[in-house]
């Protein structure tokens, strides 16, 4: 039996400001019933999805929609050194309180570069190693670091730019939507699900068609969710074999939705 009504793929984007329009910012929707297709932004001046806009727009539709699972393409946690270097509790919500202070991502007209270079908030208080990787990054033998930056591929600058934004979800729907795997590893029956995906582990496996290759990501995201929801093995996703060790450094660390 499926566990959600809905699947929506983000394919997230960490450029310009959290009310620029931006081409990188895609959302593909699904449901058992219906092939993913893309969702455009509600009707404004602006063409394309803004982190913003999306954040709102997130919260209005898992407020008072069906179930739905939500997987969006950045990290949602730091690698456990970096708490240990700040001392800061093994503890979700306290970290993305601490990290939007220093990295207030999620204030108009910010740019995440504005605070790398020392402009506004104190990002330097808050830094990591590039060389520092998470588990599920090290499992994927390809993802990046979370603070390794201007490369081809990095997921830092989008990181940086949308952890604020899930403090932002979290703050508005409270317990309706349970965070994979920081609420814990099983999700209560009938709640919307927001977890973390890497594309690249199916956005090859699907025609691309006429989709860019943002478009590929969003779409291959929502396709693959539904595809194991239908075949009624997405509780598997949801419950990695990892030794209890890892479980307990991944439910800080996070972990990447579909990974072995």
């Amino acid at each position: 039996m499926a566990q959600f009504e809905r699947y929506l793929g983000i394919d997230y984007s960490g450029a310009q400001t959290p009310t620029s329009s931006l081409p990188g910012l895609r959302v593909y929707a699904a449901t058992l019933a219906d092939a993913p297709r893309e969702i455009p932004p509600p009707p404004s001046p602006r063409k394309y999805w803004t982190r913003r806009g999306l954040a709102e727009w997130l919260a209005a539709e898992l407020r008072a929609g069906p179930p739905t699972l939500v997987g969006i393409d950045h990290a949602f946690s730091f690698p456990l050194r970096y708490f240990e270097a700040h001392s800061i509790p093994p503890d979700w919500p306290e970290f993305l309180d601490d990290f939007q202070r220093h990295w207030p991502t999620d204030d108009d007209n910010m740019y995440v570069d504005f605070i790398r270079d020392g402009l506004h908030g104190n990002g330097a208080a808050r830094t990591g190693n590039s060389r520092w990787r998470r588990l599920t990054e090290l499992r994927t033998r390809t993802a990046k670091s979370v603070f390794h930056f201007d490369v081809h591929g990095s997921v830092a600058k989008s990181t940086h730019a949308g952890l604020p934004w899930l403090r932002y979800l979290r703050q508005q729907l409270g317990s309706k939507v349970h965070f994979w795997p920081f609420d814990g590893w099983s999700q209560p029956p009938g709640h919307s699900v927001i977890a973390e995906v890497y594309p690249a582990l199916w956005s090859r496996g699907y025609p691309a068609e006429d989709r860019n290759s943002h478009q590929q990501d969003a779409y291959s995201v929502a396709r693959w969710m539904r595809e194991q929801d239908a075949r009624d093995v997405l509780s598997d996703c949801f419950q990695p074999a990892l030794p209890p060790a890892e479980l307990t450094q991944a439910k800080v660390e996070g972990w990447i939705l579909g990974l072995a």
